[in-house]
């Protein structure tokens, strides 16, 4: 240990000196901030390994602070092909959308007042009758995610009780959601019928007591079971819940509202069509193929969603008014079956066809200057995409990306480089290329592309 070393260490008053007076941070922190640089540097000094001076190691501090000052979320560029990425929010919202909902909420807002009565009102009635008509429901409820959606419909009925589960249904998505342990997590008793690749209606029927509280059917939105396989249809399902008064939970993950094959993308179950199958309730998520914001949409018959919505469970799930202005905007979005507005920013994506996608990409290299395009060694190329968030599984989307192969730099550094510059960029790998893929790319975004691949 260096007692030279050591003395070179400032005070934490020292530094608070120097931090500038418009510093958008809570003292405390900065505070926190530097008593935390000090100790690392003391641990360095103590190990002799300190090489900074005095006057060096206050301006590294102030520079760890005005880091700490910027935000931490950032707005960045998609360019891994995955439109409805987890890791970055899922479904994009668009300006028009978070305008529109920005505009009602600043200062107060009728959340729960009815301005015709004058009297207490209820937020679920900002979206219910819109929702319930675009589904064909008698009634909806909006909860925070669709995993709280499964777990509160379980637990209102059947707490206590048994829940049958095909094995074949027994999922887990991402974030270590899994069907079995959800259900355990509503209190209620798994049962599980028939085998991973074959169930049959005569399982589920032997298989339901007087300690049955309900009957779970899950999509399997996020994988793809081929070959010897035997499921039963949701019809089928429903006609023996209602034969043995059975509640019928269907989970059907993604949820679209708008047919999927007629806009060229491939086939995902329809919300509506799964309503009329006779199942007394449905779940699936707002902010995958719907496009909305974090929340899980429950739909069904109104004396089960009412159910529901007594639960005691439900005010720990119910969403604020950020989330049910922006999905009563993102709801706007939709006009038909078929005809959706392109503020509907997923689905604006996930339509844009290969042929646009190149042509952007082309345009793109006509302004980039022939040094850099050599420098980086970037050409464009055809790719496959996937949906994303376990969304349309079984086929790939058509796309374009542009590949990277750098001459000096290791593809992870040109990754890095990417993803810390002024605009952030998050690309992918495969072997020794970097790929910036353009299906998840804003068409407003072009031009901060273009810059973020000059500043590399």
């Amino acid at each position: 240990m260096s007692n030279d070393q050591l003395q070179q260490l400032p005070s934490v008053s020292e530094v608070l000196l120097e931090v500038k007076s418009d510093t958008q941070l809570h003292v405390n922190y900065i505070t926190a901030i530097i008593q935390g640089e000090i100790r690392r540097y003391r641990q360095e000094a103590k190990a002799g390994q300190l090489k900074l001076k005095r006057r060096e190691i206050v301006q590294s501090i102030l520079d760890k602070i005005e880091s700490c000052a910027q935000p931490s979320m950032k707005n960045i560029i998609n360019g891994t092909g995955v439109v409805l990425h987890t890791g970055f929010g899922r479904a994009p919202l668009s300006k028009k959308v978070i305008a529109n909902a920005a505009k009602k909420l600043e200062g107060y807002v009728n959340l729960e007042f009815d301005l015709d009565s004058g009297k207490r009102g209820e937020r679920q009635d900002h979206i219910n009758e819109m929702v319930s008509a675009m589904c064909g429901s008698e009634k909806s409820l909006i909860v925070n995610n669709n995993a709280a959606a499964v777990l509160i419909a379980l637990n209102t009925f059947a707490e206590g009780k048994d829940v049958i589960v095909s094995r074949g249904q027994e999922v887990e998505i991402g974030g270590s959601f899994r069907i079995p342990d959800v259900v355990r997590k509503s209190h209620c008793n798994l049962v599980e019928v028939g085998t991973t690749n074959r169930t049959h209606l005569k399982d589920y029927e032997k298989a339901i007591t007087k300690n049955t509280g309900a009957i779970l059917w899950a999509h399997t939105s996020n994988y793809v079971v081929k070959g010897f396989t035997k499921e039963v249809s949701l019809t089928e399902l429903a006609e023996l819940a209602k034969k043995k008064r059975v509640p019928l939970v269907a989970d059907l993950g993604s949820g679209a509202l708008v047919n999927m094959e007629k806009l060229n993308l491939p086939v995902e179950k329809l919300v509506a069509d799964v309503v009329w199958t006779g199942a007394h309730v449905i779940t699936f998520s707002g902010d995958k193929l719907l496009g909305g914001p974090q929340s899980g949409l429950i739909v069904g018959k109104k004396k089960f969603v009412s159910a529901i919505h007594k639960n005691p469970l439900y005010r720990t799930y119910r969403c604020d008014k950020w989330t049910i202005a922006l999905m009563e905007e993102s709801l706007r979005t939709y006009f038909s079956e078929e005809k959706v507005s392109g503020d509907n920013l997923s689905l604006k994506l996930l339509t844009t066809s290969q042929n646009t996608l190149l042509k952007r990409g082309e345009k793109i290299l006509t302004v980039m200057s022939k040094k850099k395009i050599k420098d980086l060694g970037i050409s464009l190329v055809e790719s496959k995409v996937e949906a994303g968030s376990g969304s349309l599984p079984v086929e790939a989307i058509p796309s374009a990306a542009f590949q990277f192969k750098h001459k000096t730099m290791s593809v992870s550094k040109l990754a890095k480089a990417f993803r810390v510059g002024e605009q952030p960029v998050v690309g992918y790998t495969k072997g020794n290329i970097f790929y910036i893929d353009l299906k998840a790319v804003l068409p407003n975004q072009l031009s901060r592309l273009i810059q973020a691949i000059q500043d590399v």
